[in-house]
């Protein structure tokens, strides 16, 4: 299936695994690549030296194209961008919107500029700044997400910008995929539908976690880091809900301390990181360090395995998710079950303008 983004990034699928923090390391990103997916590595929490290990890793492991998703605010992007830039890396996604410079600064380096966006606005912004493509998550996404539907979301932005649009936030079969197509995107990104495959490294007790869960087991909450986060509800959760203020910042101190002796950041690149994060939010000073809590409460869970310490950011999907496939097995699925949709469509006389969308 040819559409605007494997024609963009070449790949054969048009299908993006995302760049999960803790989640997207070399495995599962050469395992995606390989199935013909865009695998994304996650670097916000890797050292430079840890990145550039990984990036290597994945090199080793296949020549299909991939990327790497970074913090735009980070203290160290350029140092990061770098590394994208001198090892070849095909794209670099980011979770918040980059720079026009740093997107000049890529685009003059041959590499492909994906940001993801939760608004139309936000789109609109990046496109005229030189992105090459944008990934749109709805709210059904999980972690950081916003409160509008993937379904209003989509549209909006297809009809707003002149670049690919990749859909975000719902999506795990070839249903969604035709789906998206519809609407108007060259393609799909999924999250916790890669978390859920046997080439991540997550550890099993957790993935029975999301997969006993159901759509009402999944809910969005400003108590971990006071931005609106999508995760499984869990015994942690509530207790952070119902935490008082004192001492849930002494949590997030201690936490934010473990954090910076993995991440290699100092205390002063922390409260640098914590104040873009503030910039133009309306958080208040304990909930910019709460945000520091946020990588080790993912890496309990999703490294450690300990469900009952951790946090399990996931999207409403893991509701619908029954099975751990191989990426190969996951990707494979998909195409077919979109070829299989197409079909019916065509049958009925309605499928000719989508399934020639990357013509």
């Amino acid at each position: 299936m040819r559409t605007a983004l494997t024609e963009l990034t070449g790949v054969r699928h048009p299908i993006v695994q995302t760049g999960m923090g803790w989640v997207a390391g070399p495995r599962l990103v050469s395992a995606a690549a390989r199935a013909g997916a865009l695998g994304i590595l996650a670097s916000a929490t890797m050292t430079t030296d840890l990145l550039l290990e990984a990036v290597r890793e994945v090199k080793s492991r296949t020549d299909a194209p991939f990327g790497v998703n970074l913090r735009a605010d980070a203290s160290d992007a350029r140092d990061r961008v770098r590394i994208i830039i001198d090892e070849g890396v095909k794209v670099a996604s980011f979770a918040l919107a980059p720079s026009r410079e740093l997107i000049a600064e890529l685009k003059d380096a041959g590499v492909v500029v994906i940001p993801s966006i939760g608004a139309r606005r936000h789109a609109e912004k990046v496109a005229a700044w030189g992105a090459d493509a944008v990934i749109v998550q709805g709210g059904e996404g999980g972690g950081h997400t916003g409160d509008v539907a993937t379904t209003v979301l989509l549209p909006q932005v297809v009809d707003a910008v002149d670049i690919p649009v990749i859909a975000a936030g719902g999506f795990h079969d070839g249903r969604g995929l035709v789906a998206a197509l519809a609407y108007g995107a060259a393609g799909i990104a999924m999250g916790t539908r890669f978390l859920l495959t046997s080439d991540s490294t997550v550890p099993d007790a957790v993935k029975a976690r999301y997969l006993a869960a159901t759509v009402k087991d999944i809910t969005l909450t400003t108590a971990v880091d006071g931005l609106p986060h999508r995760m499984l509800r869990t015994e942690l959760v509530d207790a952070l809900e119902r935490a008082g203020r004192t001492r849930a910042l002494a949590q997030a101190v201690r936490r934010a301390a473990g954090f910076k002796k993995i991440s290699g950041l100092s205390w002063p690149q922390m409260i640098r990181d914590g104040l873009a994060m503030k910039h133009g939010k309306d958080l208040s000073w304990s909930q910019v360090l709460l945000a520091a809590n946020t990588p080790m409460l993912l890496r309990a869970s999703m490294v450690e395995g300990r469900a009952d310490l951790g946090v399990m950011a996931s999207g409403q999907v893991a509701g619908l998710i029954e099975d751990v496939p191989s990426c190969e097995e996951l990707v494979a699925r998909v195409m077919t079950e979109a070829a299989r949709v197409l079909g019916a469509l065509r049958i009925a006389g309605v499928a000719d303008k989508v399934s020639h969308s990357g013509d």
